[in-house]
């Protein structure tokens, strides 16, 4: 495999520094890295941030610093068609789902977390924020999801979905609802590869459930390592024992498979880099694919509302390049999960580094 090291720097600096453009599709809130744009370079997905500062920008489907053509081909991700539907009861289908990249289909499918209160809440997260602007819907139904990914699918050529959730109240953390929504979307779209992602289950047998309806692959996410740096950036998530993560990784992968689970690192918490990078060999040990993404301290998280600066574009290239190292070893590809955030790559540069 060929490792475009001629162009690391740069996708690594556009996905720390973004770039100055008017986005036809993007994302300014919700789960997970937001405050994006999304378009194709080199011919990858790449959600770049948005920012007015930036000093990237495209034009005539290449990326330009100033004058300089960093050659590389751009070309943005056109507005779907489905995103004009609305629902059998009347939500507008982007309400329900939207388009990642050029050929993903995310949704949220439920938009509140027990753990959103602000000595709970993850500092990195806006999962509630898209709510309160109106952006979605609390809760979306099986049958709404079916709907939009049918169409999703037929009108916009979506290859792979990504269904997450807010944390829940109850021992399933929010994968029972999860099982419903898969078994429905496949039931309409035969053969779409979904991935699912939830927080450590209480009840580990859900995680055979969501494989016996269909689901491709999981993502079980733990953000960092290092038990200190959760309790200061995720209070509520932190609490849950690093154990009940090896317990779910473990019997994630024995029923859905090596590198078929994968799990977010965030570069820029404060973790010694070094660590960061021996714990993602860990991960790879037992079959689970470590995405490392620079933490975005995106509008409306209470990273950007304290002033906490993302990381050196010099470390996430230096810890996205050594860990595509270890994944190479390892014959662990994120393309071959078929679905979810490794698969899709946009939000880091693991994938222009080689893995």
């Amino acid at each position: 495999m060929r490792v475009k090291t001629d162009n690391l720097d740069a996708r690594t600096d556009l996905a720390v520094h973004g770039v100055r453009w008017d986005a036809p599709v993007r994302r300014s809130k919700g789960a997970g890295p937001s405050d994006d744009g999304h378009l194709v370079v080199d011919g990858a997905n790449a959600a770049l941030p948005l920012n007015p500062d930036s000093p990237y920008t495209l034009r005539d489907g290449r990326v330009y610093k100033g004058r300089i053509d960093l050659g590389l081909t751009v070309e943005p991700v056109s507005r779907p068609k489905f995103y004009d539907l609305t629902t059998a009861d009347g939500v507008p289908y982007r309400k329900i789902a939207l388009l990642h990249g050029r050929d993903v289909l995310a949704t949220t499918v439920v938009q509140t977390c027990i753990r959103y209160a602000e000595d709970q809440r993850c500092r990195f997260c806006t999962i509630e924020e898209s709510l309160k602007a109106g952006d979605t819907v609390a809760a979306k139904t099986p049958a709404q999801l079916a709907e939009v990914a049918e169409a999703a699918v037929r009108l916009d050529g979506v290859r792979q979905m990504v269904m997450t959730t807010g944390t829940t109240a109850g021992p399933d953390r929010g994968a029972r609802h999860l099982v419903r929504c898969v078994k429905a979307v496949l039931d309409a779209v035969p053969g779409l590869p979904v991935q699912v992602q939830i927080e450590p289950p209480g009840e580990l047998s859900v995680i055979a459930d969501l494989r016996a309806v269909g689901a491709t692959s999981i993502g079980i996410h733990v953000e960092s390592l290092d038990d200190e740096v959760r309790r200061r950036w995720m209070p509520g998530k932190g609490s849950v024992p690093l154990a009940e993560y090896e317990a779910a990784w473990d019997e994630a992968v024995r029923v859905f498979g090596r590198n078929k689970v994968s799990t977010y690192l965030l570069i820029g918490l404060g973790e010694d880099p070094d660590e960061l990078v021996d714990g993602a060999a860990r991960l790879i040990e037992r079959g689970v694919y470590p995405f490392v993404v620079p933490m975005r301290p995106m509008a409306g998280t209470l990273a950007r509302r304290d002033g906490v600066p993302g990381p050196r574009a010099s470390l996430v290239r230096d810890v996205s390049e050594r860990v595509a190292k270890l994944l190479r070893e390892a014959d662990m590809r994120g393309a071959d999960q078929e679905a979810g955030c490794a698969a899709c790559g946009a939000c880091g540069v693991l994938s222009a580094a080689g893995a």
